[in-house]
């Protein structure tokens, strides 16, 4: 591996010398789907000279493409792996000796740390993912939910799962989190967005934030596109109110325009998680960055971490739908109630609740957690 590494280094050198780009390429280091290469260059080179040359950086190495991007002060190149490595949330979850509550597992950063995203943190409140189909969105995001299901008993945190296809998110249908059953058709989710609109204006007036409320919305746009003034009401009031309230949103998307959720996402959702997308406008949007070089991503699972204009590439988390129904099947799963009598029983019994379902659904919580992983 280091002679290739050395060689493809060679190469890239000579490409830029080709150029007249002075330039000094070090030594790969091997990540799950991509191997990444830092480059010196002379004083006053700029990105977008060598970031030209991407397509032919990529024919010199005979790879199907290679991303150009600055961090900090180094300019970095990355080529995709012949065999990318896959990242399995549950053995992930297996190295991790400690989750901090309310914290979403996320996959394998750059470094090959696992990156964790803590939703309630002021420089989180809400999640985009974005990507066109193939990315892994609707993967991560089953990741993200299900993790938290597994950290968190059912006192902590209550999951509101929107999904108009009825397919993404079927396999936490039965998740014991659940605070309404999952809805599909625009007439229910109008519905439930209602309820958790009236139920954030109580929590403001009482000044509390507890439990917490994530709100998991699959195929946002559509979502949007099918439901109306009324849904896209409920889902702008709760992006911009709902922080105070402990209701967050965590919205996945395959059509990333301006149209569909640009002023949106511009406004309310201060971290995304982007996969490959189609064009350069479309990654502009997805990311809120330009050049951010999210339409070189390869798919499955290869995404990008956008927070307050910084970037983080990492492979997400993934488990098959199969074994996620697994998990869910041996989690507790209690009888539903109907959505009104779900919020009026956290009203009038909430201390009661509070002391009778943490101790029950922390032990549950223990046991299937411990059950799962094994």
């Amino acid at each position: 591996m280091r002679r290739r590494l050395e060689m493809e280094a060679a190469q890239i050198e000579a490409v830029l010398r080709s150029h007249r780009i002075p330039g000094r390429v070090w030594g790969g280091t091997v990540l799950p789907r991509v191997i990444r290469f830092e480059l010196t260059t002379a004083m006053g080179t700029r990105v977008r000279q060598i970031n030209n040359l991407a397509e032919e950086i990529a024919m010199a190495l005979g790879v199907r493409s290679a991303r150009v991007y600055r961090s900090g002060s180094k300019i970095h190149i990355e080529i995709p792996r012949e065999r990318p490595g896959q990242v399995k949330l549950l053995s992930l979850c297996q190295r991790l000796k400690r989750v901090p509550p309310l914290t979403a597992v996320l996959g394998i950063d750059d470094a090959g740390v696992p990156l964790l995203l803590k939703i309630p943190s002021p420089d989180v409140v809400h999640v985009l993912i974005a990507g066109t189909s193939g990315s892994g969105k609707t993967a991560l995001l089953r990741s993200i939910l299900l993790s938290l299901a597994l950290y968190n008993p059912q006192a902590q945190l209550q999951l509101v799962l929107l999904d108009p296809k009825g397919r993404g998110l079927a396999p936490l249908f039965d998740l014991p989190h659940l605070l309404f059953p999952p809805a599909r058709d625009p007439e229910a989710v109008a519905e439930i967005l209602n309820l958790l609109v009236e139920e954030m204006g109580r929590r403001d007036r009482e000044q509390r934030s507890t439990p917490c409320i994530i709100v998991a919305v699959d195929e946002l746009a559509d979502l949007i596109e099918a439901g109306g003034a009324l849904v896209a009401s409920g889902i702008r009031r709760l992006a911009q109110r709902g922080r105070e309230a402990g209701i967050h949103l965590v919205a996945a998307t395959q059509k990333p325009t301006a149209a569909a959720v640009g002023s949106l996402a511009k406004a309310n959702f201060p971290v995304r998680l982007v996969g490959a997308v189609t064009t350069p406008e479309e990654a502009k949007i997805a990311t809120g960055l330009a050049g951010s070089g999210a339409e070189k991503l390869l798919g499955k699972g290869d995404f990008l971490l956008v927070s307050h204009g910084q970037t983080w590439r990492f492979q997400a988390a993934y488990i098959p739908t199969d074994q996620a129904s697994e998990v869910v099947h041996r989690l507790y799963r209690g009888p539903f109630r109907s959505p009104q009598q779900a919020l009026a029983d956290m009203d009038k019994h909430r201390s009661l609740l509070r002391r009778t379902r943490d101790l029950f659904s922390r032990e549950v919580a223990r046991i299937d957690r411990d059950e799962v992983l094994r």
